[in-house]
């Protein structure tokens, strides 16, 4: 097995890639395919403004390389624009994953920015099996026409087709001919809404790399080791009770990142919904692709 990248006692772990979950408010449930359970009735978090500040800071200033803006539906927030903006003023590469039902004027500016990259999930080329999916009645048609939108204005777009078998490769050569570049096909994974019921979530889920360069902040301040790997926390960083420093240099995350079984090879990039950045070194198929 690959050797793991760890840190020495009381060092942080390097830092490549860094999920700040900012709500779990999302117009969507996907009663089976969500692995955060968001929906419209969930809140915002208790992560406030400052504290998002204080993790951009703290995440340039260990090095990391790209900032990932995630959710439920992270434009739902209402300092969405404002945090994007802050982490792009300290140079940091941003990622923003939309489920693209609605797109403000503002945010398209947003996403035609070079230091800023777009990603979606699809679930199928039939209207009505992706609305029962996303348990959105207009959802298919609300996200096929702003990735329209986004071919027509030249903005690159992710887009990952959740799920598999014949129906996945539909919907891929669908997206393919609405003129989507790049496309990939990732599994639903057993955890959140997908998790068997009394089951608890497994490490076998996660495609071998969390922990390795890279973390989830998610919206009530605790650190998972990725956001499919989210019932793996290390710490907190909500209101000063500590630096994402201090959380990645503990024994806990030492513990955590240890236990997580290591691919016998290149972790495929099927990851979604940070199947961009599950690579932790260069070279591999799963380096950022912005890179």
């Amino acid at each position: 097995m690959p050797i793991a990248h760890h840190a020495p006692p009381g060092e942080a772990a390097r830092l490549q890639f860094v999920s700040l979950e900012l709500t779990s408010r999302c117009q969507f449930t996907c009663p089976q395919h969500c692995y955060a359970e968001s929906g419209p009735t969930q809140g915002h978090g208790s992560m406030t403004d400052d504290d998002w500040r204080r993790v951009i800071d703290e995440a340039a200033a260990l090095g990391t390389d790209t900032v990932q803006f995630i959710g439920g539906e992270p434009t739902l927030h209402p300092s969405f624009t404002g945090l994007v903006h802050y982490a792009l003023a300290h140079g940091l590469r941003v990622r923003v994953y939309s489920n693209l039902f609605r797109v403000r004027a503002e945010h398209w500016a947003l996403y035609a920015r070079p230091d800023v990259r777009l990603a979606t999930s699809f679930y199928s080329s039939d209207a009505a099996e992706h609305d029962r999916i996303t348990g959105r009645r207009g959802s298919h048609e609300s996200t096929r026409a702003n990735l329209l939108e986004a071919v027509r204005r030249s903005i690159p777009v992710r887009v990952a087709v959740i799920g598999g078998g014949q129906r996945a490769e539909q919907a891929r050569a669908y997206l393919l001919r609405l003129g989507i570049k790049d496309v990939t096909v990732s599994p639903v994974r057993a955890v959140g809404n997908a998790a068997v019921p009394s089951v608890l979530p497994s490490t076998s889920q996660l495609c071998g790399r969390c922990a390795d360069g890279k973390a989830a902040v998610l919206p009530d301040g605790r650190v998972a080791v990725c956001e499919i790997g989210r019932f793996l926390t290390g710490g907190s960083v909500k209101d000063g009770e500590g630096s994402l420093a201090a959380v990645l240099s503990s024994p806990r995350w030492r513990q955590l990142a240890a236990g997580i079984p290591r691919s016998a090879g290149p972790c495929p990039p099927d990851c979604s919904p940070n199947d961009d950045s599950c690579g932790p070194s260069s070279g591999d198929t799963c380096d950022p692709a912005d890179g």
